[in-house]
């Protein structure tokens, strides 16, 4: 089969790799149909690495997809603890905790102490044909929602679990700081929500107009202040997405900007991977800061918004690009380049 495999830092080849074995008791054999590249994924491509995970030897990347079951063990079951059965269409959630430790027992699985996680070294990622996975890590989707939408349910669930940190009241203001994937779905939740005014920050103008059909006020800080006083007077919750290159981090680690009692969610994965402030102003303004990791218990809520068609998810897909081009179209979106917003790989177009 086909696998789009990281070889070392912006060395991305499709290779032949052999075809996964039979799947084994709670796992299933998956013919994977949509691939979405995630920020996380470019991190890896640029670095070989991200944080302390480092690509030691060729690793498939990728962890949004969706997939169609060819074949299950004994004892799979769904997501929904349901059997899993052959041919059905699934969003598969790409963290694979182990279910046993404490953090897991304490209904934390993000944060679980012995995580495997698709496309982060050494678990192969997605952007395969074929691969196997747990089976309780499946959730079946309805036909409605299309395999680049099943696909996208992954950072849709990255943006309910930073909402649900950010406990969003009625009539809160809120400031998004990045339109990517992920801030663009966090603006349509917080529409949902009831929040108003919706800041979105970033320097990409196609992504500014973007967040501007969803409801936002857009800001470019290239050409703006990124925090003009009416923003400062009543910003109540502030998302942080900091970018990932040199020289484009948004400049967010700005206390001072935040309202007094302000809540800060950092979700986006800084280059550096460093997090600066100054301690005191942070202090005397009360802010609340949560760091997100990941997401919890959340694909059924996703399935449900995207199913009622209250979220968006296609709608900021900019590119689909088939298996044999992922070199091109990952260097492609690491440079920020044809107005990228977001690009999927259709694997099953392959």
């Amino acid at each position: 089969m086909l696998a789009a495999r990281l070889h070392g830092p912006r060395d991305l080849r499709v290779d032949r790799v052999p075809l996964p074995p039979p799947p084994g008791p709670g796992e299933a054999l998956l013919r994977i149909c949509a691939v979405g590249i995630c920020g996380s994924d470019l991190h890896t491509y640029q670095d070989g690495r991200i944080g302390d995970a480092v690509v030691l030897t060729p690793m498939i990347l990728g962890h949004e997809f969706s997939a169609v079951v060819e074949a299950v063990g004994p004892d799979a079951f769904d997501g929904e603890f349901a059997p899993l059965k052959p041919g059905a269409r699934v969003a598969v959630d790409p963290a694979q905790p182990c279910g046993r430790c404490e953090m897991c027992e304490q209904g934390h699985p993000n944060l679980c102490h012995r995580m495997h996680f698709c496309g982060t070294y050494p678990d192969p990622g997605s952007l395969a044909e074929y691969m196997i996975m747990p089976a309780h890590t499946c959730f079946p989707i309805p036909d409605e929602i299309d395999d680049s939408a099943g696909a996208l349910l992954e950072p849709l669930g990255i943006a309910i679990h930073a909402v649900d940190l950010a406990r969003l009241r009625v009539a809160d203001s809120v400031a998004i700081l990045g339109a990517g994937a992920i801030g663009l779905y966090i603006l349509q939740l917080a529409r949902l929500s009831g929040a108003t005014p919706i800041y979105v920050v970033d320097q990409f103008p196609w992504r500014l107009a973007m967040a501007a059909r969803y409801g936002a006020i857009p800001i470019n800080f290239r050409k703006w202040n990124p925090w003009p006083r009416s923003m400062r007077r009543r910003t109540g919750v502030v998302s942080t997405l900091p970018s990932r290159r040199r020289g484009r981090t948004i400049p967010s680690s700005r206390p001072p900007t935040w309202r007094m009692g302000g809540r800060v969610v950092l979700v986006g994965i800084p280059g550096p991977d460093k997090l600066e402030m100054k301690h005191s102003t942070a202090r005397r303004k009360g802010l609340t800061i949560r760091i997100s990791r990941r997401m919890k218990h959340v694909y059924p809520r996703a399935i449900k918004l995207v199913q009622s068609g209250a979220v968006d998810l296609n709608g900021i897909v900019s590119h689909r690009i088939p298996l044999e081009a992922t070199p091109a179209a990952v260097a492609m979106n690491h440079g920020y380049d044809d107005q990228v917003v977001k690009v999927v790989i259709d694997v099953s177009s392959s």
